[in-house]
């Protein structure tokens, strides 16, 4: 596999190169995001590993600029700092982030896990571009409809089973959805349909695979992902959601909430199965919604 490089210093690009080198993966080292970015534009390399205490991504907006591009494979960005980054300080469209000085194993198990990840969304939007011929997406949201969310994600289920890669469902719905539309209207509901899809899009990876179950529910496999990183995203779904407001003419703004629930498994069984997945997952967003509303509840399966 290809690796840009976007380190400065060739001391700490020396580093990684010991740690990664060999056959397996071939090492480009770029001293500019702009040459990243030509890179990334032409396909050249769907992995980038870059310093982000000296190099110029803050300033130049790179992750950004490479997730508002959408290329058909998705870009995997891999961070190097300094100094440990909390929940608000980590860049939230970054992939993953190491933390310097780093051990040569830990890094190779972030780059193997990367590299599972890229396999996985090369394969998912093959199969994304396979569905979009079969009118399977919901028309209102742009995700995957009840069945095509059940097809891609037993292919994926699969692909985790066989990389040993744990992986969570979260679901959200939407609190008093059902009222709001019975005080409101259905075009109301539909706003707040959009508004909720919008933050769900904005908060994901690009390669997660995300469906609307029902009128008000929506699923979303994460590969990779287990435990207190799933209840993170869920989290910034939330957040996204909390502040908007929809205008219904002479009434009180409507303040929009959801509510998430979230089914974690570290192993997947050649037994595995999607049903009992799901359930565990729309078990836990009821959870949610018992002790109020607004907030993420997760089970481990």
């Amino acid at each position: 596999m290809k690796i840009l490089v976007l380190e400065n210093d060739l001391k700490e690009f020396g580093l990684i190169q010991n740690a990664l080198g060999g056959n397996r993966h071939t090492l480009v080292n770029i001293k500019s995001s702009e040459q990243a970015w030509s890179a990334v534009q032409s396909g050249v390399s769907h992995f980038i590993i870059a310093n982000w205490d000296t190099s110029d991504i803050r300033e130049t907006q790179f992750i950004q600029r490479v997730r508002a591009m959408k290329p058909e494979t998705p870009v995997y960005i891999l961070l190097t700092s300094a100094k440990s980054m909390d929940d608000e300080a980590t860049p939230t469209q970054a992939d993953d982030v190491v933390t310097r000085p780093f051990k040569s194993q830990d890094l190779k198990n972030r780059v193997a896990m990367a590299e599972r990840i890229i396999s996985l969304a090369s394969n998912l939007a093959t199969a994304r571009s396979e569905l979009e011929a079969q009118a399977v997406f919901d028309p209102l949201t742009g995700f995957m409809n009840h069945a095509a969310f059940i097809k891609q994600s037993m292919g994926e289920l699969e692909r985790a089973r066989r990389a040993s890669m744990p992986l969570s469902l979260i679901t959200l719905d939407i609190d008093n959805f059902k009222m709001i539309n019975e005080k409101y209207s259905q075009q109301t509901g539909d706003e707040i349909l959009k508004i909720v899809s919008n933050a769900i899009r904005e908060k994901s990876r690009p390669y997660d695979c995300i469906g609307r179950w029902s009128g008000d529910e929506f699923v979303i496999l994460v590969v990779g992902v287990i435990g207190a990183d799933a209840e993170k995203i869920a989290d910034r779904i939330i957040a996204g959601v909390r502040g908007a407001r929809i205008e219904v003419g002479n009434e009180a703004p409507i303040n929009v909430k959801i509510s998430a629930g979230i089914a974690s498994a570290a192993r997947i069984s050649a037994s595995a199965e999607m049903d009992p997945l799901i359930e565990k997952a729309r078990f836990a967003v009821a959870r949610a919604k018992e002790a109020g509303g607004n907030q993420v509840f997760l089970v481990f399966v």
